[in-house]
């Protein structure tokens, strides 16, 4: 009861003018952003920071969670239409959403992903509501060794499982992790890769970090990417809603996306790639339509759509409870609480339940937000695609640079974020993931002072990271998260040779 209790105060403040116009605000410039090819919700979360400094708390965590929504409905539209995902978790989307929109079934397509967001919206934010509180009474009886080793599941988990390698990975989780050892070092006082300049020794501020990467170098690979490719969308004609038959073959996807999403998006996964394919594969198994997948299967737009909008609310439960973000959009909304010096983890349902149950509350109004705009305005919005890249590319450049410069004034400032601008553009050309540099950078000193108040009360003793079964049970997932990717492959063709050869 308690719970209900929770969430209808949170109602009661979400439903103010301010928090309603907020949240309006959010998810409309979410589903802008999501429209936008390219432009994912961490880049327009970047440049947000800096103008939200004169928001309450609530306020602007409103607008970033609405934004974040929005922005999974707005990717639906580039997936469909132009087969350019704005995110990996659209990449499923338009594997059957582009082939259905050249076959003159946009509308449907759009149809079935809006409105199975909507859906998976609902039963994700309802997991979040009842789960979240469960797992922070939980973590109230973690210890250091506990959240080091959670962190370091977290670390290999988005290292592993987002982008095509490892190695690559793990180059861009230790360049994140470097960065954040960036100034004095915590216990000593120690200048640590301050390299002699004074400007350093407060370390380099995460929305530089932030920004250079998602604002500065998403800019820059859009304007190389605009020299060799301009994309045309599909033209949209003909009916938008669902006939009979199409909403009985796609419900059942709904739900079951929604499930999916929710639970792998609460996992360190990394987000919505993994619970998006695993839907997407899901259906095509239980399908009766089998043959349609890949030329135009409205469940496979239906159930990866679901579990991408779903793993948002999954995202925010680690995200509440811990402190540890699992995507690099949940990594800058965790830099935000902390420009309010609010540290999320066990004790923020209790120290600030008005903002959670608040936040909690407004993405069920966000959602309904989103089914109003989206249905009857997606003309409007496909209209937006007609918007000349290079112009869009060079503002976010513009905006980017004023919003680091207006933070601090600091030449310094403006010269590391142009510099980490440009290594996040040539991680993008060779295939580096960014969301493991921002981890580490965000999650880096977090990890060290957990490692080290472990190390000091234990007096040096490092088998104390052995002794307690949830911090074993955590490193031992974290080293098959590692493992099984490169090694299950191998087994499963051996496997599957040696059962064509006994054939």
């Amino acid at each position: 009861m308690d719970v209900f209790a929770d969430l209808l105060g949170g109602f009661a403040n979400a439903l103010e003018p301010t928090y309603l116009l907020y949240a309006a605000i959010g998810v409309t410039i979410g589903t802008l952003v999501g429209v936008l090819p390219g432009i994912g919700p961490a880049l327009a979360l970047a440049l947000l920071l800096p103008l939200t400094y004169g928001f309450d708390p609530t306020g602007a965590l409103i607008i970033f969670a609405g934004i974040y929504y929005g922005s999974l409905y707005g990717g639906a539209i580039t997936s469909i239409l132009l087969n350019t995902p704005g995110e990996a978790g659209s990449v499923a989307t338009a594997i059957d959403g582009y082939p259905m929109a050249k076959a003159g079934r946009a509308g449907p397509a759009l149809a079935t992903a809006v409105m199975g967001s909507f859906a998976a919206g609902i039963i994700s934010t309802l997991g979040l509501t009842f789960l979240a509180p469960l797992v922070a009474n939980l973590a109230k009886s973690f210890q250091a060794t506990d959240y080091f080793a959670l962190m370091v599941l977290a670390f290999v988990s988005v290292t592993a499982l987002v982008g095509t390698s490892i190695i690559r990975g793990m180059v861009s989780l230790f360049a994140g992790l470097f960065v954040g050892l960036v100034g004095l070092d915590f216990l000593t006082g120690q200048q640590r890769f301050t390299f002699g300049s004074t400007a350093l020794l407060g370390g380099i501020d995460i929305i530089i970090v932030v920004i250079g990467l998602f604002a500065i170098g998403e800019a820059l690979y859009g304007l190389a990417r605009l020299q060799y490719a301009r994309e045309e969308p599909v033209e949209f004609s003909g009916r938008i809603w669902l006939n009979k038959g199409e909403r009985k073959r796609v419900w059942k996807p709904w739900i079951r996306g929604g499930f999916l999403g929710f639970i792998f998006g609460s996992m360190p996964t990394g987000g919505s790639e993994v619970p998006t394919f695993l839907s997407y594969n899901l259906e095509k198994r239980l399908s009766k339509h089998k043959e349609e997948f890949g030329k135009g299967a409205i469940e496979g737009v239906a159930g990866p759509e679901a579990a991408n909008n779903a793993s948002f609310s999954g995202v925010l439960v680690p995200l509440l409870t811990l402190g540890i973000p699992t995507s690099a959009t949940a990594a800058i909304i965790l830099s935000a609480f902390q420009i309010y010096n609010i540290q999320p983890g066990p004790q923020l349902f209790e120290n600030s339940p008005d903002l959670v149950w608040t936040l909690i509350a407004s993405l069920f109004i966000g959602n309904i937000m989103l089914l109003v705009i989206n249905l009857p305005l997606v003309k409007v919005w496909i209209k937006i695609l007609s918007i000349p890249k290079d112009l869009l590319y060079t503002g976010i450049l513009v905006f980017g640079i004023l919003g680091v410069y207006s933070l601090s004034g600091s030449l310094t400032d403006l010269m590391i974020v142009c510099a980490i601008g440009v290594a996040g553009f040539f991680m993008r050309v060779y295939d580096f993931p960014v969301a493991p540099a921002v981890l580490g950078a965000i999650l880096g000193p977090m990890m060290e002072t957990q490692l080290r108040r472990a190390v000091s009360i234990s007096q040096n003793d490092f088998s104390v990271f052995f002794t307690r079964p949830l911090t074993v049970g955590l490193l031992i997932a974290a080293l098959a998260v590692l493992v099984l990717p490169t090694v299950l492959p191998k087994i499963l063709g051996r496997a599957k040779r040696a059962e064509s050869a006994g054939q």
